[in-house]
């Protein structure tokens, strides 16, 4: 059920299609969009940021580019205050002009518009995310200068799902949890600063085609945990997955894959509490959510119905060891979107 990749191969064979659906912890296969069979209208690229602070923040920042659409976006979230400031830029028929790394381990990111501008930088230690949005009638003006500790020897969790009804359609998919975050936001006269001994970043980093009609469950937390760096990646709804789950507990740099975890949601409100449980008994979390970021649009042949609740989890993770963690009070997310693309 859970193939893991061992090798360094290409991504694609020569028909377009996923040589080997699997997991791996490290961006092994190589990536390329000229690899691509399918129409270049469907390839999908974006890099995502998120940054929780444990006392009640969080920030992200999205850079996409779906071929005929994509977006710089900034929100920060005050969760005490209920509040959410956002910062978007829409991109039309940007066709693969971002020129967004194969590879997140290599290659920086800058995007110069109008009204905002942004970049990723590699550094020696991790990576710097800074971005400058002017004031215009879409949004106010912001900054952030943020960077993040990443250890290159750190697991990650890396999927290649394949989709059943379209040999060309693929979704490979990073997820690097644990980066300490350290730098600041700052917008509408306010100042809120990161830092490293309780601030963790999560990288989704996304290539791939996608059929037109897919939903999706994503959750993700970060903290420490008897002094060790703690977060899991947890997720399903899209594309075959028979060959592997993308869930995984990270503990001190190392990863600790887990089975099929289901999400039992309230549907009549989902502020009600939810549960998280793996098949294999090794994840078991109650989530207490406390803001739900809502998002639902329809133009034309283009919709959005999208759930990012935060709220807080407090459960047990089990190690391959057998060694049991207990998880108190960790601010977290989880999401279920519906696109249709």
């Amino acid at each position: 059920m859970n193939h893991k990749i061992e090798l360094p191969h290409k991504l694609l064979g020569e028909d377009g299609a996923l040589l080997e659906p699997g997991w791996a912890t490290k961006l092994i296969m190589e990536y390329s969009p000229f690899d691509i069979k399918a129409h270049k209208m469907r390839v999908k690229e974006w890099d995502y940021y998120i940054i929780v602070d444990n006392n009640g923040c969080a920030f992200t920042t999205t850079i996409a580019d779906n071929r005929y659409m994509g977006l710089i976006n900034s929100n920060f979230f005050d969760f005490n205050s209920g509040s959410k400031s956002s910062f978007f830029t829409p991109l039309v028929m940007p066709m693969g002009s971002l020129n967004l790394p194969t590879d997140s381990s290599r290659g920086d990111i800058f995007i110069n518009k109008k009204y905002s501008r942004v970049s990723v930088i590699h550094e020696k230690y991790g990576r710097r995310i800074t971005g400058h949005y002017r004031k215009c009638p879409m949004h106010d003006k912001l900054d952030f200068d943020i960077f993040l500790y990443q250890d290159k020897k750190d697991d990650t969790m890396v999927i290649a799902t394949p989709w059943a009804e379209d040999k060309t359609a693929f979704y490979y998919n990073q997820k690097i949890n644990c980066m300490p975050a350290e730098g600041y936001v700052s917008f509408e006269g306010r100042k809120h600063t990161f830092t490293p001994d309780k601030d963790f970043a999560t990288l989704d980093w996304g290539r791939g085609v996608w059929t037109y009609d897919n939903t999706w469950y994503w959750g993700s937390g970060n903290g420490y945990i008897n002094g060790k760096r703690f977060g899991y990646n947890i997720g399903y709804g899209f594309g075959n997955t028979t060959a592997a789950s993308e869930n995984m507990i990270f503990y001190d740099g190392k990863c600790h894959k887990i089975d099929r975890v289901r999400f039992e949601i309230p549907e009549n409100n989902l502020l009600q509490p939810w549960k998280f449980i793996s098949s294999d008994g090794k994840f078991d979390m109650d989530f207490f959510p406390i803001y739900d970021d809502a998002s639902k649009f329809s133009a034309l042949l283009i919709s959005r119905n999208a759930h990012q609740v935060f709220g807080r989890v407090n459960g047990r993770a089990v190690l391959n060891d057998g060694t049991v963690l207990q998880v108190r009070n960790l601010l977290a997310f989880a999401e279920r979107v519906r696109n249709r693309y």
